[in-house]
């Protein structure tokens, strides 16, 4: 696998556009001259390409953090057992640890229910320089609890009916969350990583067979097998009318966990490298006082 072989625009949902997951392949294992080389050869290409793009986005972190105009906020969105948290292991393995921050949203305390849905994440978002990653997101709340909507009895919210127009206003308050931070020079990328039914069941299997994964596990990850529909139509329409320009949606074939690396560490390169990033230039005058105490230094004093 080569970088050329991962076209951006493929996994790109398009603003205006339907998310399309249906038609989307949660197997995709590239051309068909990449699949013809099977499975083996394709793994160790797409390592070797991870390989190159960990160094690339080491170095991208420092002119990241030394430019200070920018921070860098990726999400990662998905069914239990999709690869989130590997995704980031592997993905982020080179980036500088002081420079990058992972938040795993878990179920909002007392204190998070009394403040709005947005509140939690907004207080963890990226200073500039720095990488943000939010392992589940503010999206779990048009996710989830669309799928469940007796979460929102603890939300507190005022009396009202939950139907098409209130999960369109929480739309409408993502997007401008989303642009306020963009604006402000937060770059977001989001990506849901698509697996399949069968692909999940396999790696739940895993899990419940290997004594050390067991942990991963949990009975309600079965339990919410039951709402596979429902949680496909609510990312459907979640990605659909929030992927923007300021902040797109990325739809990441799953299935074939070192294709799927690849492709999120080609993206999160190519949008940090299209910053043009720079280390920043001294004043005249404090360049020459550098110059003389390089040249003091040199001089042995």
């Amino acid at each position: 696998m080569k970088a050329e072989a991962i076209r951006i625009d493929d996994f790109t949902v398009r603003p205006g556009e339907k998310a399309d997951l249906v038609g989307r392949d949660p197997g995709w294992m590239g051309t068909e001259e990449m699949r013809e080389l099977g499975e083996d050869k394709l793994k160790r290409r797409a390592k070797k390409l991870l390989e190159a793009q960990v160094d690339r986005m080491s170095e991208l972190q420092e002119r990241l953090y030394a430019d200070d105009r920018y921070a860098l906020l990726l999400v990662f969105q998905g069914l239990d057992a999709a690869g989130k948290d590997s995704t980031i292991k592997h993905v982020m393995s080179g980036v500088n640890p002081q420079g990058c921050q992972v938040f795993s949203f878990k179920v909002p305390s007392a204190e998070e229910l009394d403040h709005n849905f947005l509140w939690r994440y907004a207080r963890r978002t990226p200073e500039r320089g720095r990488i943000g990653i939010f392992n589940r997101s503010y999206y779990e709340d048009v996710l989830v609890v669309r799928v469940h909507p007796e979460f929102l009895e603890g939300q507190k919210l005022p009396e009202q009916d939950f139907d098409d127009a209130f999960w369109k206003s929480r739309y409408e308050d993502i997007k401008a969350f989303e642009k306020h931070l963009a604006r402000n020079g937060v770059v977001i990328l989001k990506f849901m990583l698509n697996v399949s039914k069968e692909e999940q069941k396999r790696r739940f299997l895993d899990r419940l067979r290997r004594p050390e994964k067991r942990w991963k596990f949990s009975a309600r990850d079965l339990e919410e097998r039951r709402y596979w529909d429902d949680y496909l139509r609510a990312f459907e329409d979640a990605l659909t009318a929030t992927s923007t320009e300021w902040a797109p949606w990325y739809v990441i074939p799953a299935d074939h966990k070192w294709v799927m690396r690849a492709i999120v560490g080609s993206i999160v390169c190519e949008r940090l490298a299209a910053l043009g990033l720079e280390f920043p230039q001294p004043a005249p005058e404090t360049e020459e006082a550098l110059q003389a105490t390089l040249r003091r230094l040199e001089a042995g004093d």
